[in-house]
């Protein structure tokens, strides 16, 4: 079946606002236009539109699907901003998500490490300058909770190691600085003077990325995997450690430090504070931990 052009038309006005005024990513834009476009033929079947859609409507749909959890929670993410943004600019008087309810996700907390493992994992690296670059390259991922994409896309104006922030640009093109701690600032610094220089080749020309491989060309996604699963297998660490574990072992280190949720959110980049708060169960686990082990009442001998 194919979509009605005036319904197709609809489609293609929201997502233009989404992308210039709400600023999402294209991927984003992308998996909105394909669930809203999957929505829309849906109620073209009953003889609906998305304009006269009922709460209804949009609650079989989402039960319809034999989907995960995820994907459902996304869909319902995607059909609820369609008729936020369609009530925001006086285009809708009524809201058929106002009430729904988000789909409940599965508890798959992320994986983190712990600080001792995450220390053996840094100290891996030996002082070459390929070694210096990784240690810099995870000192960051680790210190300032950067995404892959971000770490890798950092330049060297990025970096003011004197005052000790990064400045990054992640989903959204959002723009955000983030501290560095002293461990990721001595590390970056080694690698600037001691090993930066020499990948490629001692005054050959080098990508304008902070971080190369050793051909003086800008560090790949590839690259970056291959060498945390090195040092991880070398650490002792189980092979599922990824750049995405020393972001979520950022987050959960800061708020067991007691770190405010609202400051971890900024430095993360989320634009949600629900994305944030999955860290805060993870932290509930620790204080579990600490209390089985310390309470009178709690431990078992």
């Amino acid at each position: 079946m194919t979509l009605r052009a005036d319904q197709d038309s609809v489609l293609a006005e929201h997502l233009r606002a989404l992308r210039l005024e709400q600023g999402l990513a294209e991927r984003t834009v992308e998996s909105y236009r394909r669930d809203l476009t999957q929505f829309a033929l849906f109620l073209q079947r009953r003889g609906t539109t998305l304009e006269s859609a009922s709460a209804e409507d949009v609650r079989e749909f989402l039960a319809e699907g034999d989907w995960r959890a995820a994907t459902r929670a996304r869909k319902a993410a995607a059909i609820r901003s369609f008729y936020r943004l369609r009530v925001l600019a006086g285009m809708a008087a009524f809201d058929p998500t106002r009430k729904l309810s988000s789909p409940r996700l599965e508890s798959n907390l992320p994986r983190t490490l712990t600080v001792d493992e995450v220390s053996r994992l840094l100290a891996a690296p030996r002082p070459t300058p390929a070694g210096l670059r990784d240690r810099a390259l995870l000192e960051t991922l680790y210190g300032a909770g950067l995404r892959a994409s971000e770490a890798l896309a950092l330049r060297l104006q990025d970096l003011d190691l004197d005052v000790g922030f990064v400045r990054t640009v992640g989903k959204g093109d959002k723009e955000r600085v983030v501290p560095l701690g002293r461990k990721a600032i001595e590390a970056l610094r080694a690698y600037n003077e001691r090993g930066r220089p020499f990948l490629g080749g001692a005054g050959t020309l080098k990508a304008p990325e902070l971080f190369l491989n050793s051909r003086g060309c800008r560090l790949s996604r590839q690259g970056l995997h291959l060498l945390i699963k090195r040092y991880a297998h070398q650490a002792g660490l189980p092979d599922d450690v990824s750049a995405h574990t020393f972001r979520h072992s950022f987050a959960t280190h800061l708020l067991e430090g007691g770190a405010d949720l609202r400051a971890v959110q900024e430095m993360l980049g989320h634009a949600d504070l629900s994305t944030t708060q999955i860290y805060t169960h993870v932290s509930a686990a620790h204080l579990q931990r600490i209390y089985r082990n310390a309470h009178p009442r709690a431990r078992s001998t």
